[in-house]
C-alpha cells in the first residue's frame, strides 16, 4: 500500500490495545498514563524478602489484576476516606 492509501486515517479517531503499540514501549505508556493512579487492595502476606536497609514488603491482592503486587511497607497509604 502506498502512503496515499492511508491518508483517510489522518485526523480520524481510532482504537487499539496497549499490547499492540510498537513504539514507545507499552510499559512506558502505562507508566505515563497511570503512575498517579491510586490502587486499592487487600494485604495477603508479609514478604520474607527484605532489602539491605531492613525494609519489608507486603503482598497485596488488587481486584482486576491477575497477580498480587509486592509493595514496600513504607509506600503503603491508608485508604482515602469518602
Amino acid at each position: 500500500m502506498t502512503r496515499q492509501s492511508f491518508e483517510h486515517y489522518r485526523g480520524q479517531p481510532v482504537e487499539f490495545f496497549v499490547r499492540d503499540i510498537y513504539l514507545p514501549d507499552p510499559a512506558a505508556i502505562l507508566a505515563e498514563l497511570h503512575d498517579g493512579d491510586r490502587l486499592k487492595g487487600k494485604v495477603l502476606d508479609l514478604s520474607d524478602d527484605a532489602r539491605d536497609d531492613g525494609s519489608a514488603f507486603l503482598v497485596v491482592e488488587v481486584e482486576g489484576l491477575r497477580d498480587p503486587c509486592i509493595v514496600a511497607v513504607e509506600r503503603i497509604q491508608p485508604p482515602e476516606k469518602k
